[in-house]
């Protein structure tokens, strides 16, 4: 008689728990998971705490509703099949700002995360070059090229339209700067759009055309009661056993699966399981690859992190504008690279008290040294430079919390995207039933964490050679 199938998900954050859920649903009867996660807590990036008696995100706030074909995205998927579908509330305030020379003007619209599909609508903020997105006859990336956004975007449109919208749209995500991430993996609509288009002003608008939204329907959600009950939920639905403060040390392939070290070099734990979702940040997969799979480790170890903090103020009664936040380029010399009015945006937060939430991001790719300062001391730089954007002394916060986020967002260079291919071929050529899952691979973002996790279960599946269900 056949034996259950034994899967270990190596990592409880989002893309891990989505694996979990998936192979609920779709492995045999009977199939035994166990979750592994190094900390005491589960979920990664999506942390719920509480300040002044209110809950708050501490981590990531929303998830987008759509992917980029337009259609329903994986983190509405998966809030469905959790019974969480009529929690999900949208922004009551969707426009946001960018800094300036010191003051806030609006984020011009009919931009792709910045970059223009019309220059006319952004000189509010940048002065595009002219004349220097011409159609040179050819399409302006190649069908196997990977550049930089950066490079690609002041070829065409110069300088400014990088450092006052790119750059801040992207840095707002990814705590990097546009000069050095991929095209393709952080914008991979537009780079498709790109080897066809001959220039970029058409590359944005046929992006734009592939993925249309109806006039007026929300791009971004979240849920009531915060982003940890979609994680509580899929604990539930995986039925999986969870084992916090696990750290697996080594991986080791065995003649009928792999062999977990898990907990202390003094007293380690052996399991045996018959496959692995291995949804961790690249340097810890690295590290576990490195004895099974030293080529893919190679691979997936090159992948650098920035860290950053989250700095969540509770203000009594600021007169704050009607934006749901703002974004600050790097030329403009502060510390914030960007800010929420969560009460502002989000309608459900709003309390009758008066009393507001604000959170400000800090910290950008290679700036790690201004993380080092005290919880203290971040939040007064924070307090003081919203107040001198928006030009007015804020009153003294009642409750706050600062949130670090070590090596929290991934920083893909150009080419990634094809080292991660080759590196994950290698791995299906010798080890099917050992995947990679999670942001460090695939993008940013709960969407692409959940879809990771579900791809990722699914090829475990096909490894195992079972029915699914």
């Amino acid at each position: 008689m056949r034996q259950p199938w034994r899967v270990a998900v190596v990592g409880g954050g989002i893309a891990g728990l989505a694996a979990a859920v998936r192979l609920r649903d779709r492995a045999p009867a009977g199939t035994e998971i166990t979750v592994y996660e190094q900390s005491g807590s589960l979920g990664g990036k999506l942390r719920t705490g509480e300040l002044a008696g209110q809950p708050v995100e501490f981590g990531a706030e929303s998830f987008l509703m759509r992917d980029p074909t337009g259609a329903e995205s994986a983190a509405v998927a998966l809030a469905r099949r959790l019974g969480l579908a009529e929690k999900i509330v949208h922004p009551t305030v969707g426009q946001a700002a960018l800094v300036i020379d010191g003051g806030l003007r609006p984020i011009p619209g009919g931009t792709l995360v910045g970059v223009p599909g019309d220059l006319d609508r952004v000189t509010t903020v940048a002065r595009p070059a002219a004349d220097a997105d011409t159609d040179g006859g050819r399409p302006l990336v190649g069908p196997d090229a990977d550049v930089s956004v950066g490079a690609l975007v002041r070829s065409r449109f110069g300088d400014e339209v990088v450092e006052r919208l790119v750059d801040p749209m992207l840095g707002g995500v990814y705590a990097g700067r546009a000069d050095d991430l991929s095209l393709v993996t952080t914008m991979p609509a537009l780079a498709r759009a790109a080897r066809v288009e001959h220039t970029l002003v058409g590359a944005v608008r046929a992006a734009q055309a592939a993925a249309p939204r109806a006039p007026g329907a929300p791009v971004f959600g979240t849920l009531a009661g915060g982003l940890s009950t979609l994680v509580e939920a899929a604990v539930t639905a995986s039925g999986a056993t969870v084992r916090r403060d696990a750290a697996v040390r080594e991986l080791t392939a065995t003649g009928t699966g792999w062999r977990l070290t898990v907990g202390p070099t003094r007293d380690p734990e052996m399991v045996d399981v018959d496959a692995v979702v291995l949804a961790v940040p690249a340097r810890p997969a690295a590290r576990l690859l490195a004895g099974p799979a030293p080529v893919v480790a190679a691979g997936v170890g090159v992948l650098d992190y920035a860290s950053v903090a989250l700095v969540t103020m509770v203000l009594p009664q600021p007169r704050l504008p009607e934006l749901s936040g703002f974004l600050v380029p790097s030329t403009e010399g502060l510390l914030i690279k960007a800010a929420t009015f969560f009460t502002t945006k989000w309608g459900h937060l709003r309390r009758p008290d008066g009393l507001a939430l604000v959170r400000a991001s800090v910290g950008r790719y290679g700036e790690e040294a201004h993380l080092q300062r005290p919880d203290a001391d971040l939040a007064a730089t924070v307090h003081r430079e919203l107040s001198a954007v928006l030009g007015t002394p804020l009153p003294a916060p009642v409750d706050g919390h600062v949130q670090r986020w070590g090596g929290a967002l991934p920083q893909y260079a150009p080419g990634h995207a094809a080292r991660l291919a080759a590196a994950r071929t290698a791995l299906r050529a010798t080890h099917p039933t050992l995947v990679l899952a999670g942001a460090g691979y695939d993008g940013v973002g709960i969407p692409v964490c959940v879809r990771s996790g579900e791809t990722a279960a699914e090829e475990i599946i096909t490894a195992l050679g079972g029915s699914a269900r």
